[in-house]
Protein backbone atom coordinates (compact mmCIF):
# COMPACT_ATOMS: atom_id res chain seq x y z
CA UNK A 1 0.00 0.00 0.00
CA UNK A 2 1.28 3.21 -0.73
CA UNK A 3 2.61 5.52 2.02
CA UNK A 4 -0.27 8.24 0.39
CA UNK A 5 -3.08 5.83 0.54
CA UNK A 6 -1.88 4.83 4.23
CA UNK A 7 -2.26 8.36 4.92
CA UNK A 8 -5.90 8.94 3.51
CA UNK A 9 -6.57 5.95 5.84
CA UNK A 10 -5.18 7.19 8.83
CA UNK A 11 -6.76 10.34 8.04
CA UNK A 12 -10.35 8.26 8.10
CA UNK A 13 -10.13 6.65 11.72
CA UNK A 14 -8.96 9.86 13.19
CA UNK A 15 -12.16 11.90 11.84
CA UNK A 16 -14.18 9.15 12.59
CA UNK A 17 -12.81 8.65 16.51
CA UNK A 18 -13.06 12.24 16.62
CA UNK A 19 -16.39 12.96 15.36
CA UNK A 20 -18.44 9.58 15.62
CA UNK A 21 -21.30 9.04 13.77
CA UNK A 22 -24.24 6.91 15.33
CA UNK A 23 -23.02 7.61 18.63
CA UNK A 24 -25.45 7.82 21.67
CA UNK A 25 -28.01 4.58 22.29
CA UNK A 26 -31.28 5.97 19.86
CA UNK A 27 -34.72 4.22 21.26
CA UNK A 28 -35.87 2.17 18.22
CA UNK A 29 -38.61 3.82 16.50
CA UNK A 30 -42.50 1.83 17.31
CA UNK A 31 -42.64 -1.04 15.61
CA UNK A 32 -39.11 -1.99 14.43
CA UNK A 33 -37.44 -5.15 15.25
CA UNK A 34 -34.54 -3.88 17.19
CA UNK A 35 -31.74 -5.94 18.40
CA UNK A 36 -28.95 -4.85 20.93
CA UNK A 37 -25.10 -6.43 21.72
CA UNK A 38 -22.79 -4.93 24.55
CA UNK A 39 -18.91 -6.11 23.83
CA UNK A 40 -16.09 -5.97 25.54
CA UNK A 41 -12.73 -6.44 24.18
CA UNK A 42 -10.66 -7.47 27.64
CA UNK A 43 -7.86 -7.32 26.91
CA UNK A 44 -7.75 -3.31 26.20
CA UNK A 45 -10.94 -2.74 27.91
CA UNK A 46 -12.46 -1.47 24.70
CA UNK A 47 -16.17 -1.87 25.56
CA UNK A 48 -19.11 -1.19 23.06
CA UNK A 49 -23.04 -1.47 23.14
CA UNK A 50 -24.69 -1.42 20.10
CA UNK A 51 -28.33 -1.11 18.95
CA UNK A 52 -29.93 -2.07 15.10
CA UNK A 53 -33.49 -0.98 14.56
CA UNK A 54 -34.42 -3.09 11.30
CA UNK A 55 -37.46 -2.00 8.55
CA UNK A 56 -39.92 -4.87 7.69
CA UNK A 57 -40.20 -8.19 8.75
CA UNK A 58 -37.82 -11.30 9.29
CA UNK A 59 -39.40 -13.13 6.24
CA UNK A 60 -39.35 -9.97 4.07
CA UNK A 61 -35.84 -9.76 3.98
CA UNK A 62 -35.30 -6.74 6.77
CA UNK A 63 -33.00 -4.00 5.94
CA UNK A 64 -30.87 -1.70 8.89
CA UNK A 65 -33.36 1.11 9.55
CA UNK A 66 -30.25 2.55 12.29
CA UNK A 67 -27.52 1.81 14.16
CA UNK A 68 -26.48 3.42 17.46
CA UNK A 69 -23.98 2.64 20.16
CA UNK A 70 -22.39 3.62 23.03
CA UNK A 71 -19.08 2.88 23.83
CA UNK A 72 -15.25 3.39 25.14
CA UNK A 73 -11.76 2.62 24.04
CA UNK A 74 -9.25 3.43 21.73
CA UNK A 75 -9.64 5.12 18.16
CA UNK A 76 -9.68 1.87 16.22
CA UNK A 77 -12.64 0.82 18.15
CA UNK A 78 -14.41 4.32 18.27
CA UNK A 79 -13.52 4.90 14.48
CA UNK A 80 -14.84 1.63 13.34
CA UNK A 81 -18.14 1.87 15.09
CA UNK A 82 -18.28 5.12 13.53
CA UNK A 83 -17.48 3.93 10.16
CA UNK A 84 -20.13 1.01 10.53
CA UNK A 85 -22.70 2.97 11.40
CA UNK A 86 -22.66 5.06 8.12
CA UNK A 87 -21.97 2.00 6.19
CA UNK A 88 -24.65 -0.47 7.26
CA UNK A 89 -27.55 2.03 7.25
CA UNK A 90 -30.23 1.39 4.48
CA UNK A 91 -28.99 -1.86 3.78
CA UNK A 92 -30.56 -4.80 3.46
CA UNK A 93 -30.05 -7.51 6.70
CA UNK A 94 -28.32 -10.39 4.42
CA UNK A 95 -26.18 -7.51 2.61
CA UNK A 96 -24.73 -6.36 6.37
CA UNK A 97 -23.77 -9.85 7.30
CA UNK A 98 -22.41 -10.16 4.23
CA UNK A 99 -20.22 -7.21 4.68
CA UNK A 100 -19.39 -7.94 8.58
CA UNK A 101 -17.76 -11.46 6.91
CA UNK A 102 -15.84 -9.84 4.52
CA UNK A 103 -14.15 -7.37 7.07
CA UNK A 104 -13.50 -9.86 9.51
CA UNK A 105 -11.63 -11.73 6.14
CA UNK A 106 -9.83 -8.78 5.89
CA UNK A 107 -9.29 -8.53 9.65
CA UNK A 108 -7.93 -12.10 9.67
CA UNK A 109 -5.83 -11.77 7.18
CA UNK A 110 -2.56 -10.62 8.59
CA UNK A 111 -2.26 -8.17 5.65
CA UNK A 112 -2.55 -10.36 3.04
CA UNK A 113 -6.27 -9.67 2.03
CA UNK A 114 -6.79 -6.01 0.92
CA UNK A 115 -10.24 -4.46 1.30
CA UNK A 116 -11.89 -3.60 -1.33
CA UNK A 117 -13.47 -0.01 -0.96
CA UNK A 118 -16.18 -0.54 -3.72
CA UNK A 119 -17.63 -2.82 -0.79
CA UNK A 120 -16.23 -1.72 2.57
CA UNK A 121 -16.18 2.19 2.07
CA UNK A 122 -14.48 3.99 4.52
CA UNK A 123 -14.10 0.70 6.25
CA UNK A 124 -11.05 -0.35 3.62
CA UNK A 125 -9.18 1.98 5.88
CA UNK A 126 -8.83 -0.42 8.55
CA UNK A 127 -7.22 -2.85 6.44
CA UNK A 128 -3.92 -1.67 7.69
CA UNK A 129 -5.10 -2.28 10.82
CA UNK A 130 -4.72 -6.34 10.13
CA UNK A 131 -1.11 -6.64 10.48
CA UNK A 132 -1.33 -6.00 13.99
CA UNK A 133 -2.66 -9.00 15.79
CA UNK A 134 -3.53 -7.54 18.74
CA UNK A 135 -5.58 -4.59 17.05
CA UNK A 136 -8.00 -6.47 15.26
CA UNK A 137 -10.12 -7.34 17.82
CA UNK A 138 -10.39 -3.15 18.02
CA UNK A 139 -11.12 -2.87 14.22
CA UNK A 140 -14.17 -6.12 15.00
CA UNK A 141 -15.63 -4.95 17.98
CA UNK A 142 -18.51 -2.58 16.79
CA UNK A 143 -18.74 -5.41 13.80
CA UNK A 144 -19.19 -8.44 15.60
CA UNK A 145 -21.74 -6.17 18.48
CA UNK A 146 -24.06 -5.37 14.81
CA UNK A 147 -23.59 -9.33 13.36
CA UNK A 148 -25.21 -10.21 16.92
CA UNK A 149 -28.03 -7.71 17.38
CA UNK A 150 -28.91 -8.07 13.89
CA UNK A 151 -29.78 -12.07 13.87
CA UNK A 152 -31.09 -11.27 17.93
CA UNK A 153 -33.69 -8.72 16.30
CA UNK A 154 -37.20 -9.18 17.25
Amino acid sequence: MSSDLEQLYQQIILEHAKTRHGEGLADAPEGALTGESHQLNPTCGDEIRLRASLDGSAAAGATIGGISWEGQGCSISMASASVLSDLAAGLPKEEVLGLVENFREVMRSRGTVEADEEVLGDAAAFSGVARYPARVKCAMLAWVALEEAVQAAQ
